[in-house]
């Protein structure tokens, strides 16, 4: 049988008492994270007109774009959000998965419940927890590098099973959800090489996708049965070689939602362990950047796939995001990464150009194609001193977590960042209404305060 039936029965017979506490913790502190991103890239690069564009997508107002206050229909919605939760590269991420695992599964999730209407916080948190499983159980069961872009297409999946949960799929129909979806399952890492804004988009359209999927479900529509491990099924095209098999063992056992990672600073996650080591030996030793001669980082080869980029005077924000020489040109500058480090003006700044040009990255085997570390920096100085750091554990794994201070000042920050800031009100109120999300009654709640109107 094909393991897709087990992913299909453990989003089908789970209920919110299963979840340990550990659990449910991880699942509001992720969905709150989300939400943060999901505002601030709603004045992202062209995520007005993308919300503007789907206005095109059919009738019905059933679902509202975080940050942006248009009424959509959820398919519409779910790409507008998961697109916004993923254009500033700030979104959560399991790293063992190489997947962000919350991105399209609330952002279906919450646009099929605005539109059903009847879906309280602790069914939200549950089909949230159950569609990370699904994401990031399809990444981890990979054994071979990305050959598609793995974020949108486990993505599709997980935000299958967290929306046919909600929509109260029994195993069978959830299935065939799944097979649904996996017809329409699209990411490709040309968009990722390039730096193009595609990138988020697939995160987007495999939402939308989710949605689509399972309304065909419901609708009676069915799909082939054997998705995952058939001769044309996603380990044999999407992915080289894996075995969900194995990951199907551990379904209920281990909730991949407590293995979620923060990301500190808005840039590619593969960016983050050079930010680390660099911002270690700046502390340790207190240079100026006037003093660097040379950096060396040492990665492991997917890191230096995904973000080993060089600088260009000329990048796309997107490119940029995923540029460690730039990203760590700036954090030794400054001792930090901000929204508003990623505009042109920054990347032709002579200090930093400079200093992006004397990084170098070079590649150290993992011995794991999806291994984000160790990663070892090495900087010498002008008169000759070698200084390193090196890390096997980044700043926001589960291991290293963030802080809940550091988590709420990252949500504050992005949410006056939105593309109608929210006041400090509503973001202690989105706070306070997440921390006691399993109580809410309804989640349209939430929504109502991610797209407030402009008197708000």
């Amino acid at each position: 049988m094909d393991a897709i039936a087990a992913f299909a029965d453990h989003v089908a017979r789970s209920r919110y008492e299963d979840l340990p506490k550990a659990a449910v913790a991880a699942a509001k502190t992720f969905i709150l994270d989300t939400f943060g991103v999901g505002l601030a890239g709603s004045n992202g690069p062209r995520a007005p007109e993308l919300a503007t564009a789907q206005t095109l997508s059919g009738e019905g107002m059933s679902a509202r774009v975080w940050g942006n206050g248009a009424y959509l229909p959820a398919p519409a919605a779910a790409m507008c959000n998961a697109y916004q939760a993923h254009c500033s590269e700030f979104d959560c991420v399991h790293e063992k998965a190489v997947v962000h695992a919350m991105t399209a599964v609330l952002a279906a999730s919450m646009a099929g419940a605005e539109r059903r209407g009847d879906v309280t916080g602790s069914d939200l948190i549950l089909a949230c927890a159950l569609g990370v499983d699904v994401a990031a159980g399809l990444g981890v069961a990979a054994e071979t590098g990305l050959r598609f872009f793995r974020p949108a297409t486990a993505g599709a999946f997980g935000a299958t099973g967290a929306l046919g949960k909600l929509m109260g799929f029994d195993a069978a129909r959830q299935t065939q959800a799944f097979s649904l979806v996996y017809g329409q399952v699209s990411g490709t890492m040309q968009a990722h090489t390039e730096g193009s804004p595609l990138l988020a988009l697939q995160l987007g359209f495999n939402a939308r996708n989710a949605v689509v999927a399972c309304d065909l479900a419901a609708a009676g529509f069915e799909g082939p049965a054997n998705v995952l491990e058939g001769p044309f099924g996603y380990f044999r095209l999407i992915e080289a070689k894996g075995d969900p098999s194995t990951v199907a063992t551990t379904l209920g056992k281990i909730w991949r939602v407590t293995e979620l990672a923060h990301k500190p600073w808005p840039s590619g996650r593969a960016t983050h362990g050079v930010m680390e080591a660099c911002l270690a030996i700046r502390a340790k030793v207190g240079l100026t950047t006037d003093q660097i001669a040379h950096v060396t980082a040492w990665v492991p080869p997917l890191v230096n796939h995904l973000v080993g980029r060089p600088w260009k005077p000329e990048m796309d924000i997107n490119y940029a995001r995923l540029c460690t020489r730039f990203t760590a040109a700036r954090i030794l500058l400054n001792g930090t990464l901000r929204l508003s480090d990623f505009t042109p003006a920054i990347y032709r700044e002579p200090t930093t150009a400079a200093l992006a040009q004397r990084i170098a990255i070079e590649v150290r085997d993992a011995g794991d194609p999806n291994a984000l570390t160790p990663v070892e920096v090495e900087i010498v100085t002008t008169d000759g001193q070698r200084h390193s750091a090196s890390l096997d554990t980044v700043l926001g794994n589960p291991a290293k977590p963030l802080s809940r201070e550091a988590h709420l000042a990252k949500f504050r920050g992005n949410a006056a960042a939105a593309y109608r800031p929210l006041a400090p009100s509503l973001m202690d109120r989105l706070i306070e209404t997440v921390d006691r999300l399993e109580s809410l009654p309804d989640v349209r709640i939430l929504a109502d305060l991610l797209a407030p109107l402009p008197s708000d």
